[in-house]
């Protein structure tokens, strides 16, 4: 559901009725010191608590890290949700009635938000349904199966919430329809029950299995995951269908247990198998998620990256030929991200093929190897091409050949010159087999063969005398993130943000509901700048004529060498007050052109990624970057006639 832009009444509200010592006593402890309350603070590392809670401000502060702010920045920041996302949380636990700006979205927002709240109602009681049957002589199987076959302690087996589906076709349907009088179609739309072909009722989706909920960032259950017990049944692990609550390739098994950890490890780590995330975080390793059973998609990947400041993401998938390619079909879903270096990725393959579960139950401090292993897991490149050389005769010409080929393939992708020149004296080397008089000769041989010169669409932008302008401005922007289209955008949103308060809210809603960010670096940091005067003003409830723009002075005073090149955007003159006289117009100008720079540079990417594609080998993804291509195009154009519409009529 896409959020709404919320009404001010409802956003007022909330604040009327929350209190800020009772939304953070749910995430840390907190002690009354005085007339305000103490606790650790969870934004950094500390064993004597720094961070405080004012009742009467309704603010908190941590004199540690400097972090501090209101309700909602503490909710976005520790759950990385979006200024709106955590007001409609809100709202609902206080039962404030939503309001929107838009009227006629206020009874379909209302509908849906009531249909997911009975949905999450359901799940709850089927979930203590499952747990209660586990315990019952129905269950018996079930529940020593997880405590001597996959040793897994009570306090575990309570901690994830794990169950039993009775064998009943019915049993849950009487339980939930008959006896709890919900209505068959909500149960239905939770993934419980599915239709008798025969059109004569219905039957339950999970029978005789082990349980196991699937939780959202809240910890509420959105769906369930389970195992058959009898090992000739298929299939042997089965997921709930697609729900309005339950994305699969959206989810990870036990995110919500593993943030915090993954925050404070600066790491996360993926799992296939649900069993290994809870062997995990048994022994103590409780950065861990598990990715359902399924491909490792970019938007699981994104989920991660959240939690995570240096974006290190380390795969452990099973060892085998089954996981080995779960691995690279993994690696190839985010390419994207892996390629251009966004993130730390990096692969753990155990060995014996054991996956997480069965290794550190099969041996004594399995748990102390595995987290020394994770220490040593190498990055994804020097993965891929070990699997390159993996069982390949370097003297045998055409393995050799093969081997070299596969080489510069994956080399070729590699966007940054000094990654790529550091693989290709380690390439070289792995090629000569200890030989080092042949290093030099190797290395050669492959840099011959590294694509150095532009890309092949830079000819056809310059010679053709009518070149559209956005072909030109993609191939300038996408070559240059920082180029004076970008630029502009982001000075003129940072401009009218500090000189017109009035215009700082639809700034915010307008970057978030489309995920952009401040990508030149001085903006980025002014933007931080800003965030966190604005914390210290609402905390001190500072008044004055504009007080962020008289503490930004101040902070231009600290940070020299950060802020000189940003302090022009203090000042208005002729031509930046016409700008800002037309604030509204000239914000949906820059957002525009913000956009248009990410889908330029998604453009330029796969073209780039075309290039080194095999037509004979690689035809699917050759169809996928033609496809994409023709799809960022046709955005790109969308959004310069935005812009250019924008900026030629001056009444608008």
């Amino acid at each position: 559901m896409k959020v709404p832009r919320l009404h001010p009444d409802t956003i007022e509200e909330v604040q009327h009725r929350i209190d800020i010592v009772d939304i953070i006593s749910e995430h840390i402890v907190l002690r009354k010191r005085g007339k305000d309350y103490l606790g650790l603070c969870p934004f950094h590392n500390e064993k004597t608590p720094s961070f405080s809670v004012s009742q009467d401000k309704q603010v908190y502060y941590c004199f540690g890290c400097g972090e501090g702010g209101n309700v909602f920045k503490f909710l976005m920041e520790t759950g990385k949700q979006s200024f709106a996302e955590v007001v409609l949380d809100l709202a609902r636990r206080y039962q404030v009635p939503i309001k929107t700006v838009e009227p006629e979205q206020r009874q379909e927002i209302q509908r849906q938000l009531t249909l997911r709240e009975q949905l999450y109602e359901i799940l709850a009681i089927t979930s203590s349904f499952y747990e209660h049957a586990l315990h019952r002589s129905q269950g018996e199987a079930a529940f020593q199966y997880l405590r001597h076959q996959r040793k897994i302690e009570e306090a575990t087996v309570s901690k994830f919430q794990l169950g039993y589906a009775p064998a009943g076709w019915e049993t849950l349907y009487k339980y939930l329809v008959e006896q709890k009088r919900y209505a068959v179609n909500l149960v239905e739309q939770a993934g419980l029950i599915k239709p008798r072909k025969t059109g004569s009722g219905y039957y339950d989706v999970f029978r005789d299995r082990l349980m196991i909920p699937i939780k959202d960032l809240q910890g509420r259950i959105i769906g369930f995951g389970s195992r058959s017990l009898k090992d000739e049944d298929q299939p042997k692990y089965l997921n709930s269908p697609e729900t309005p609550l339950f994305d699969k390739s959206k989810t990870l098994f036990a995110l919500d247990q593993a943030r915090s950890q993954i925050a404070q490890e600066d790491c996360a780590v993926v799992v296939e198998g649900y069993f290994d995330a809870i062997a995990l975080h048994e022994a103590g390793i409780a950065n861990v998620v598990a990715s359902l059973g399924t491909a490792f998609t970019q938007n699981q990947l994104k989920q991660l990256l959240r939690f995570t400041a240096s974006k290190q993401v380390i795969l452990n998938f099973d060892a085998d030929k089954a996981g080995e390619k779960a691995t690279k079909r993994a690696i190839n879903e985010v390419e994207d991200l892996v390629y251009s270096g966004v993130i730390q990725l990096r692969i753990l393959n155990l060995p014996d093929s054991k996956d997480a579960d069965e290794f550190i139950k099969s041996r004594a401090e399995g748990a102390v190897i595995y987290y020394q292993a994770l220490a040593k897991a190498p990055l994804w490149l020097d993965w891929l091409i070990n699997r390159l050389i993996a069982d390949q005769n370097l003297k045998a010409a055409d393995q050799f050949q093969q081997v070299a080929a596969g080489m510069i393939r994956l080399l070729n992708k590699l966007q940054d010159a000094n990654q790529r020149n550091h693989y290709l004296t380690h390439c070289a080397e792995l090629l000569s087999q200890g030989d080092t008089r042949l290093v030099l000769q190797n290395l050669a041989t492959l840099k011959s063969q590294i694509k150095t010169a532009r890309p092949r669409y830079q000819n056809n932008y310059s010679t053709k005398k009518n070149n559209s302008s956005v072909a030109q401005l993609a191939f300038k922007i996408a070559t240059n993130p920082e180029s004076e289209l970008l630029e502009q955008a982001e000075a003129l949103l940072l401009r009218i943000y500090i000189h017109y308060p009035r215009y700082r809210n639809q700034i915010i809603e307008q970057l978030e509901t489309r995920d952009l960010l401040f990508n030149v670096v001085a903006h980025r940091f002014l933007w931080q700048q800003i965030i966190g005067i604005e914390a210290e003003i609402a905390e001190k409830s500072t008044v004055g004529l504009n007080p962020l723009l008289s503490e930004l002075y101040n902070r231009s005073l600290d940070f020299p060498e950060n802020m000189i090149s940003v302090t022009r955007l203090f000042h208005l003159d002729e031509k930046t007050q016409e700008d800002v006289f037309r604030a509204d117009v000239r914000i949906a100008e820059a957002i525009a052109s913000l956009e248009q720079v990410n889908y330029q540079k998604r453009h330029f990417y796969c073209i780039k990624q075309l290039q080194n594609l095999n037509p004979t080998k690689d035809l699917e993804l050759m169809k996928y970057y033609y496809q994409e291509i023709q799809t960022t195009v046709e955005k790109i154009n969308q959004l310069e006639q935005i812009r250019r519409t924008f900026a030629q009529d001056p009444v608008l």
